[in-house]
């Protein structure tokens, strides 16, 4: 005849049963956590994500910073070119005089 013995054990946090069953002279025990474990993962997974997302936007701004600083050293040596074409043509206008 089979034997059953159940033992609930909490610390207000976690609760731990184990169930022992014997039968014939084998035993079999079983143990089932409480639910912090899982807790705890999610925590973690969330920190991970946090992470991810935070890098994934530095990332984002750091190549706004860098489109912009490109766009305004173009612009420099656009406005250069335009400055050095006009006095080249001022230069040309006055020699033909």
């Amino acid at each position: 005849m089979a034997t059953e013995h159940t033992t609930e054990r909490t610390d207000g946090v976690t609760t731990e049963r184990s169930t022992v069953v014997s039968d014939s002279g084998a035993t079999t025990t079983a143990r089932s956590g409480g639910g912090i474990t899982g807790i705890v993962g999610i925590i973690a997974l969330l920190a991970v994500v946090a992470i991810v997302a935070w890098f994934l936007l530095n990332m984002n701004r750091q190549e706004a910073a860098e489109t912009q600083a490109i766009t305004g050293a173009a612009e420099q040596v656009g406005d250069s070119v335009a400055g050095a074409a006009e006095s080249v043509g001022d230069a040309a206008e006055r020699a033909t005089q």
